[in-house]
């Protein structure tokens, strides 16, 4: 609007002024045929000033008469002697100086400037002069046309462009909102409503209004929400199934295991009367029977977490004392793999909001974890802590985790090495639960690795149950380098 508003006015002003250009040049040569004629009809007896207010009279009159508002002029003769008087008429009129040298040398010229009225006030005019041919030496014509009733026009114009641009921009800003709202209304209708969706609100939808774009969005939106809520539905109640089906089959097996080991232990019981292949086999059906345990014990604790039912015993304990119970519990393995494990603890108690018995299972895992993957090299735990929480971390100099693993390694039943034999009798879901009774702490267990050279596993949990960690008092830092195990050693 602003462009448009200077073109306009440009084109309008570069208008007017050729047109007063126009008028005046048509009316400057008819003045000053008007002249030299009343100059030559004077005689030349009579005084110089006399011939010019004669000839001006002759051409007011003249002005006078036209019916055109822009062609009113106000007529003045100058005349400059050779000794550099300058007569007019009227007298005392002042012509712009450089005006009067062009025209002194016989050219028709035009100039803008301010003038002053008799009553002291300006205005701007429009002068154009012009040479004679008479008696009276260096006789010139000038006609001086107010630019008043242009500078009206001109302001009216502005007036009314700015008043027009005015309601156009305001028109243009409301029709543009208006644009606007009908796109990102529902733009941001779907964006709350995805959001709530996110949020487990799966019977939120968009309101279907009218046929247009926006109204075929929304269908979109509301058919895409049907089926994700339809698919949520069904993995919800397939995760149902699933988890009631493994508590159910945990429970079930329980009576016929209970069965199953009371004979075992009868087996055992007599093992010195048995055949030596009987008694190999009697010694193995008991160690399975001891795994098949400790796995149904983790397929319930795990559909306990799975269900949302596992909650925590919190009591306040030192911070060494379930590390302590793990080792004695997984002491015996490391004696049997002689596998140096070597402790970093504090010398004083560090007191800690948990439930000892899930961090003591984390440990155990780690330790039990640590002591079948370290491939006879040392063992380090290591116990830190801050204002805000505890980390226990565990480093083995073993196999090592490949990039990646260190995801995978908290996976029901996953093993790095499918082949690899577990000398702790692990069932697979010890990370796992580990893992969720990480959670359940609101703390986190990770790991870290370098195939070949080892990998670390820290625990960090709050130090009082209702706080949040703000920063590990440990770094997980895995073994780097090759020369890792032989420092260890």
């Amino acid at each position: 609007m602003l462009v448009l508003g200077f073109a306009l006015a440009s084109v309008v002003t570069q208008r007017l002024i050729t047109t007063k250009e126009d008028i005046a040049m048509g009316q400057l040569e008819r003045a000053r045929e008007t002249v030299e004629q009343q100059i030559d009809a004077t005689g030349s007896s009579t005084s110089t000033q006399v011939r010019l207010n004669s000839a001006r009279a002759s051409l007011t009159s003249q002005s006078s008469e036209t019916q055109d508002a822009a062609a009113v002029y106000e007529p003045v003769l100058v005349v400059e002697g050779v000794d550099g008087t300058v007569t007019t008429s009227p007298e005392g009129y002042s012509i712009p100086e450089e005006l009067r040298n062009y025209v002194s040398q016989g050219q028709i010229s035009d100039q803008y400037v301010p003038m002053t009225r008799s009553d002291g006030s300006t205005f701007n005019a429009y002068i154009i002069g012009t040479p004679t041919d008479s008696d009276i030496q260096d006789l010139q014509v000038y006609l001086v046309l107010s630019m008043e009733s242009e500078e009206s026009t001109m302001a009216l114009m502005r007036g009314l462009l700015s008043t027009a641009g005015i309601v156009v921009v305001v028109l243009l800003v409301g029709i543009a909102w208006l644009a606007t709202q009908q796109i990102t209304t529902p733009v941001r209708s779907a964006s709350r409503i995805a959001e709530r969706l996110a949020a487990g609100h799966l019977r939120e939808r968009m309101a279907v209004e009218g046929e247009d774009e926006m109204a075929r969005l929304a269908l979109s939106f509301n058919n895409m929400a049907d089926k994700l809520s339809s698919q949520i539905h069904q993995l919800e109640e397939y995760g149902d199934l699933q988890r009631q089906f493994t508590s159910d089959v945990s429970h079930e097996l329980r009576t016929p295991l209970t069965t199953v080991r009371m004979a075992a232990d009868m087996i055992a019981a007599d093992e010195d009367s048995l055949e030596p292949h009987t008694k190999r086999a009697s010694q193995l059906m008991i160690r399975e029977l001891d795994r098949f345990e400790a796995l149904l014990g983790d397929l319930l604790e795990i559909s306990r977490h799975d269900a949302g039912v596992a909650d925590l015993a919190v009591t306040r304990i030192d911070a060494r004392a379930p590390l302590q119970s793990a080792w004695e519990q997984t002491q015996h393995l490391a004696e049997e793999l002689d596998v140096e494990v070597k402790f970093d603890l504090p010398e004083d108690p560090v007191p800690i909001e948990g439930d000892s018995r899930r961090i003591e299972r984390i440990l155990r895992n780690l330790l039990a974890n640590a002591l079948d993957h370290s491939e006879g090299n040392p063992v380090i735990v290591a116990l830190a802590a801050n204002d805000t929480a505890v980390a226990y971390t565990v480093t083995d100099y073993g196999v090592g985790l490949k990039p990646g693993q260190e995801e995978l390694v908290s996976n029901r039943f996953w093993r790095a090495d499918a082949s690899r034999k577990r000398h702790s009798g692990g069932t697979g879901l010890g990370l796992a639960i580990a893992r969720e009774d990480a959670i359940l702490h609101k703390g986190t267990l990770d790991a870290a690795g370098t195939i070949g050279v080892g990998s670390q596993f820290r625990l960090v949990i709050p130090r009082a149950i209702d706080e949040n960690i703000v920063e590990s008092p440990r770094p997980l830092a895995p073994p780097v380098g090759p020369v890792a195990q032989e420092e260890a050693k």
